[in-house]
């Protein structure tokens, strides 16, 4: 008798989520990190990446690409997190930054702040730090030309 063993084959789709469909439950996963495994230091990647396992370090998609960067109940990123689209339902402990969107499910945690264009977030998610919409990054920091004036010595 023989037997057959099959894993993910390139192009299979991990579903996620509990049971509801959105636009972004159906995720194309070009890498996985398994449950036992650990990695210290930066990842950088292109296309889907899916953690269940720790990273300590940060996670940066390449520029200008439609990258997805999903992470299960059981994953922990220790480092930012730089990804276009963002499925988060374990632990980050550093600033996310999503481009495009950032869905946050019931286990979600994020300990720094998360920089979003579009952001879902379901009950029982945490933020322990800031929510900055894209765009008020940038105009949040208000620059201006400072004149010397000589107003001659400051008196109490």
């Amino acid at each position: 008798m023989t037997g057959l063993i099959t894993g993910p084959n390139e192009g299979d789709d991990i579903m996620l989520g509990q049971g509801k469909k959105s636009k972004s439950a159906s995720v194309k996963v070009d890498t996985i990190i398994g449950q036992q495994t650990r990695i210290e230091g930066d990842v950088h990647f292109s296309g889907g990446l899916h953690v269940d396992g720790r990273i300590k370090g940060s996670i940066i998609a390449a520029d200008g690409s439609a990258s997805v960067l999903t992470v299960s109940e059981h994953g922990d990123i220790e480092g930012d997190v730089r990804v276009p689209t963002v499925i988060l339902n374990g632990t980050v402990t550093g600033d996310v930054h999503s481009e495009e969107h950032i869905e946050l499910a019931a286990k979600a945690k994020v300990n720094g702040n998360v920089y979003y264009k579009l952001i879902e977030m379901a009950m029982g998610a945490a933020v322990n730090g800031s929510l900055v919409h894209a765009g008020e990054a940038e105009s949040s920091v208000v620059k201006f030309d400072r004149e010397l004036v000589d107003n001659g010595p400051v008196s109490d």
